[in-house]
């Protein structure tokens, strides 16, 4: 408990800091009033411009020494007032932009986060369980005949669409050869090579592909999947209509969610493995193994939950990198969201605009962290000790 609450006052002390050099940073980025009037802010002898310039200085408190407008911004801040922008014609305050954009950029983070998880664990298991050692068969190994045979089905269809029908059937071919090589790994010589091969070969290609997620930047990631699956199959619409109903809308998002999620299931898959092969060498995993407990209940019952440590460590700190990810691919697929809002901002000099997200994408960062933080003690008992 004390340990929790003095991360508490830190993550309230960080905000702090970050709020102040924002706000500095942002009032000495040249002066607000001519991003507020424009050229009028030069002109000082004409009476309705000099009244336009104190108007403008009350109104943004521009009047008042630079710490006491940061204390009314930050009081206005905390209660949810987060102020006027500078270009205000016809626009929507401050407030009612970040209403607008911020949810779809959380949906779209929220979809790329899940995705790259469900993406990264199952990869991470497959490509560690080969330093157990042995395979499964007999009536039990069966069980994994169903996912297998939807990945076949999967991967059949997405060759035969890309590459034609030809392609299709080899790559159907091969699935099966490949079920059939397990069945009997165990009492064929030659069905058992063929396993052992294809596991080296299918390691060395999963650790190949996930450097490329790993290296390759966000747009030419989302060029590359925009040309495949919305130009050429069609499987998604070209761009984002927000006027669209809901369940549209969330396929709208799924390609540029997966463009997000895509790198990051590539770091946790990594880290998965690396953690879960180190667990695998523990003294508690073989003793299970010599007592003949089987490979998937040592898996998933005794080593996973111990290596997800660092993946949960890097899931709140991913969460930095796709608000930088988002930015990109909001831009490039059209989605009106908080990535788009603030180079808008940026472009426009509407800086209370950006001093808003700052603190907003701020403010996520560290509580997200917090919370992993306080997640370590319902993992791992030893660490509230």
């Amino acid at each position: 408990m004390r340990r929790s609450l003095q991360r508490l006052a830190m993550v309230v002390l960080l905000l702090l800091a970050v709020s102040m050099l924002t706000f500095v940073a942002m009032n000495v980025l040249g002066d607000p009033l001519f991003n507020i009037l424009g050229p009028i802010a030069g002109d000082t002898e004409n009476p309705e411009s000099i009244a336009k310039i104190e108007a403008a200085k009350a109104q943004y408190y521009l009047d008042k020494p630079l710490p006491e407008r940061y204390v009314r911004w930050l009081g206005d801040f905390v209660q949810g007032d987060m102020g006027v922008r500078f270009a205000s014609d016809g626009q929507p305050p401050v407030t009612g932009l970040i209403k607008e954009r911020l949810p779809r950029s959380l949906v779209l983070m929220g979809m790329a986060q899940a995705m790259a998880l469900l993406i990264a664990i199952p990869w991470g298991i497959s490509s560690a369980a080969g330093s157990l050692g042995g395979v499964d068969t007999g009536p039990r190994s069966w069980r994994f005949l169903v996912p297998f045979a939807l990945k076949a089905t999967a991967v059949t269809y997405f060759a035969q669409s890309l590459f034609g029908s030809v392609v299709g059937v080899v790559m159907l071919s091969w699935f099966i050869a490949l079920l059939l090589a397990h069945q009997f790994a165990e009492t064929v010589p030659a069905a058992r090579e063929l396993v052992d091969g294809v596991n080296k070969t299918m390691s060395g290609f999963s650790s190949a592909l996930s450097f490329g997620f790993i290296s390759m930047p966000n747009f030419a990631l989302a060029v590359s999947l925009y040309y495949v699956f919305a130009l050429k199959q069609g499987w998604f619409p070209l761009r984002y209509d927000a006027s669209d109903g809901f369940f549209t809308r969330m396929w709208q998002l799924f390609l540029p969610a997966l463009t997000l999620a895509l790198p990051g299931s590539a770091v946790y898959q990594r880290l998965l493995r690396t953690d879960l092969i180190t667990t695998l060498q523990e003294d508690f995993i073989l003793m299970a193994r010599a007592k003949g407990v089987s490979k998937r209940r040592v898996l998933f019952r005794h080593a996973l939950r111990p290596s997800m440590f660092s993946v949960i460590t890097v899931f709140g700190i991913n969460a930095g990198a796709l608000v930088g990810g988002a930015l990109v691919v909001e831009t490039f697929f059209g989605i009106p969201g908080i990535g788009t809002a603030v180079v808008e901002a940026i472009l426009r000099e509407d800086f209370p605009v950006v001093l808003a997200i700052v603190m907003i994408v701020a403010t996520g960062f560290v509580v997200l962290n917090f919370l992993v933080d306080l997640l370590y003690s319902v993992l791992d008992p030893r660490v509230r000790s």
